[in-house]
């Protein structure tokens, strides 16, 4: 009974479906929904709060609709790489971390800008760089709390 499990883990892992040219079907992108009201520990006012994913003490805002981010020149960096801010929203004392991952191919991880001036908890304003198009899986972590999620970069205009 445990190889199902083990090979279904192995399949979402290695994301063999997904490729350069996935569409959302391809990757298992994560949707947002707009973050609950305010009270006992959940997130205050951030920005992208509306398309938000998060739970506990650990939410990220400014997620696209459908998962897919569509960058349009304004967003590609000389590089190459493509650029996103990310509103998050720390309700645990810590610096914020972002790491991630393409999960349908080989590429360099993600870099990250966290700036410091944002104090300890609430809000905190991000850059994220993606080295090239495809499925990525982006974690953020404060302390011992955790969030990912997971979008699929492509350029606009962009064909497959």
């Amino acid at each position: 009974m445990r190889l199902p499990v083990v090979l279904t883990l192995a399949a979402v892992l290695s994301c063999p479906a997904c490729s350069s040219g996935a569409g959302p079907g391809d990757c298992p992108v994560t949707l947002p929904s707009p973050a609950p009201t305010s009270s006992n520990g959940t997130p205050g006012p951030f920005f992208g709060r509306e398309s938000s994913h998060g739970a506990g003490s650990l939410w990220v805002g400014g997620l696209e609709p459908d998962g897919v981010i569509e960058a349009g020149a304004d967003f590609v960096r000389p590089d190459g790489s493509i650029s996103m801010k990310y509103g998050w929203w720390r309700g645990v004392a810590g610096k914020l971390a972002i790491s991630g991952r393409r999960l349908d191919g080989p590429a360099a991880p993600l870099r990250s800008d966290v700036p410091d001036g944002y104090g300890a908890t609430g809000f905190q304003a991000t850059g994220v760089y993606f080295p090239v198009e495809g499925c990525w899986e982006v974690t953020g972590r404060v302390g011992s709390a955790r969030l990912t999620f997971v979008t699929l970069v492509t350029r606009a205009g962009a064909t497959s």
